[in-house]
């Protein structure tokens, strides 16, 4: 495990298991952004849409999170600090747009919602149970496991969503859900950069000691 000095080193994703485990969640969640962003556009759902792109952002931030495994403190918190900064701004997109759809929404397809939110469940349960083993690391390793985390709570969302949509026949628990889900993302951001933040100063503190 790398770092400066090496002080109390939580775990880095250095472990073969852990990077094939990596591959296959990058794959998943690769395949369900380009299935449940079309999905989403034919549905005329917000909060498929906002699925789809938080699918899109796990898959390039854990590319990165593989090419930095093994290297220094700096070079995983700053891995660290991108993806927080990444889901900040998919949660302020999500937030903004939502609002907009609020004065501009028609009622989304609630079938299409639940069928595609219980494929994206399924998905994202996969990769929940592949990374929960390692769900305690660094900044690094934890911001993979709060992504997919987030994913799974955002498609039992989707499909409460789908069923209030087809209850009140209106678009509200599409947007409703879709903001509870930009809020999430928002929170993940917050824990994602604290422990980045956190992770760098104390390295630099016990380095500069020694």
């Amino acid at each position: 495990m790398a770092g400066c000095c090496g002080h109390d080193a939580k775990f880095d994703g250095a472990s073969d298991d852990y990077k094939r485990r990596l591959w296959i969640v990058i794959a998943i969640n690769a395949l369900m952004f380009f299935v449940e962003m079309g999905a989403g556009r034919l549905a005329q759902s917000q909060a498929l849409q906002a699925d789809a792109l938080d699918f899109l952002g796990d898959a390039l931030t854990y590319g990165i999170s593989l090419a930095v495994i093994g290297a220094s403190i700096q070079a995983r918190t700053n891995a660290a600090l991108f993806k927080g900064v990444s889901l900040l701004l998919v949660g302020l997109w999500v937030f903004g747009s939502t609002v907009y759809r609020v004065f501009y929404a028609g009622v989304p397809a609630a079938e299409i919602m639940l069928w595609i939110g219980l494929l994206a469940l399924l998905a994202n349960l996969s990769s929940v149970l592949l990374l929960v083993k390692y769900k305690d690391g660094d900044a690094n390793v934890r911001s993979v496991w709060l992504c997919s985390r987030n994913d799974a709570i955002g498609n039992v969302a989707v499909m409460l969503a789908a069923f209030g949509v087809w209850g009140t026949a209106t678009g509200w628990p599409d947007l409703i859900v879709a903001g509870i889900m930009a809020a999430l993302f928002l929170s993940s951001a917050y824990q994602i950069l604290n422990q980045a933040l956190q992770e760098r100063q104390t390295e630099a503190e016990h380095c500069h000691i020694k």
